[in-house]
């Protein structure tokens, strides 16, 4: 009860982490690692109160959402700021939005 308070208080917690997770997007000027820890936290902080996500939900945007672990969704992801930042080095003018 110490740690996690009272039952309505534990639930208010999850409530709001839970709200995070919904609406977890990349903020502005934030890179891949940085999301990806701020995303850890929010899902960590949520398996403490008891509120598991499966890996299906946790990389909802990925193809194959039954296979690919939340790690591998996070090696692309950096596989492509990195190609995007050549991308706008190599020509500042030209932004490509295309994922590989």
């Amino acid at each position: 009860v110490t740690y996690e308070g009272t039952n309505q208080v534990k639930d208010t917690k999850i409530n709001r982490l839970v709200h995070d997770y919904e609406l977890f997007t990349m903020l502005e000027n934030e890179n891949i690692s940085s999301m990806y820890a701020r995303f850890n936290d929010i899902i960590n902080a949520l398996k403490g109160l008891g509120k598991v996500y499966t890996n299906h939900e946790l990389v909802k945007e990925a193809k194959d959402l039954s296979t690919l672990p939340l790690e591998d969704l996070l090696g692309s992801l950096m596989t492509h700021e990195l190609w995007m930042s050549d991308q706008e080095r190599n020509d500042p003018k030209k932004k490509t939005i295309a994922l590989k």
